[in-house]
């Protein structure tokens, strides 16, 4: 269906306000999106933090005409939306292959792929491959910080081995772990939305019966490798029960870091292990911090 998008700065308007005028208008969704360069980093849990130069994107389909939503929005908002506001159409495709384009098969410390659903499989009888398509949840392997991980995870030796995957996200790195070898994993996430897109992701690996989900206010057992991809805010927040939840000798592999706050991260997490060390890529480091004492 043809559609048109409608987007302003926000400026001093009410955000609650605007995305209320917008619905009313017809939109069929809102975004907001960054003007400048200002990286909004570390929000606390149900946090909206916005960025000091926000523009609002909205979506219409054609069956409204932009002139009339413009006079619904300035009857709501004030004539000043209407000066501040530009219309663009948006041209029709099939969007359901359209989110795909550049989504490749992936390869990670050589034997570890991640591929989409529908790419044929690696030339290589040893690749461990999982199988995965962007969605709901954060974790495809395309984000430095996710790429780190999995190439970490790649040398590890986890035949056998119990892995708690903290801030699963799409449970990419539980999943991997267990087609590594891994006995069985743990995924823990804040978001209800993830640990649904960490089970769908299971089933369609074939792993769903070596990996469990549960939320963060459940008890956790100490297994023999940790995994938490996050952000180094909660890192240091959550160090006494990341590191608890390490038995003698595990490996913990942290990463959502930016290069300027892994010394902090590491310096937090070197009293209880033997050996750290840390790869960087683009601003982005991934610690793996060895031998928990």
């Amino acid at each position: 269906m043809p559609c048109y998008e409608i987007e302003f700065p926000l400026s001093g308007w009410d955000l609650e306000a605007v995305e209320a005028a917008l619905h009313d208008a017809g939109a069929s969704s809102v975004t907001l999106l960054d003007r400048g360069d200002e990286p909004v980093l570390e929000p606390r849990p149900g946090e909206v933090r916005l960025w000091r130069d926000t523009l609002v994107r909205a979506l219409f389909d054609a069956a409204t005409e932009p002139a009339m939503s413009l006079r619904r929005l300035a009857d709501t908002l004030g004539p000043g939306v209407t000066a501040a506001a530009s219309v663009r159409e948006v041209v029709d495709q099939v969007w359901e292959r359209a989110w795909m384009t550049g989504w490749t098969s992936r390869s990670f410390g050589g034997r570890l792929w991640v591929c989409p659903t529908t790419a044929a499989p690696p030339d290589d009888p040893d690749a461990v491959v999982v199988r995965l398509d962007p969605g709901l949840a954060f974790g495809t392997g395309t984000h430095p910080t996710t790429a780190l991980c999995l190439e970490t995870l790649a040398t590890l030796d986890l035949a056998g081995k119990r892995v708690l995957d903290y801030g699963c996200g799409s449970g990419l790195l539980a999943i991997a772990a267990v087609k590594l070898g891994a006995l069985r994993a743990v995924c823990v996430d804040i978001d209800p939305q993830a640990l649904l897109a960490t089970r769908a992701n299971a089933i369609r690996n074939e792993v769903s019966d070596r990996l469990a989900t549960q939320g963060i206010d459940a008890d956790i057992s100490p297994v023999d490798c940790v995994l938490a991809n996050i952000l180094a805010g909660p890192l240091l927040e959550l160090r006494p029960r990341l590191t608890a939840a390490c038995k003698p000798g595990a490996d913990l592999v942290l990463s959502g870091i930016l290069v300027s706050q892994a010394d902090d991260v590491a310096a937090a997490y070197s009293v209880g292990f033997q050996r750290l060390r840390s790869t960087h890529r683009e601003d982005w480091a991934c610690i793996h911090a060895a031998g928990r004492r």
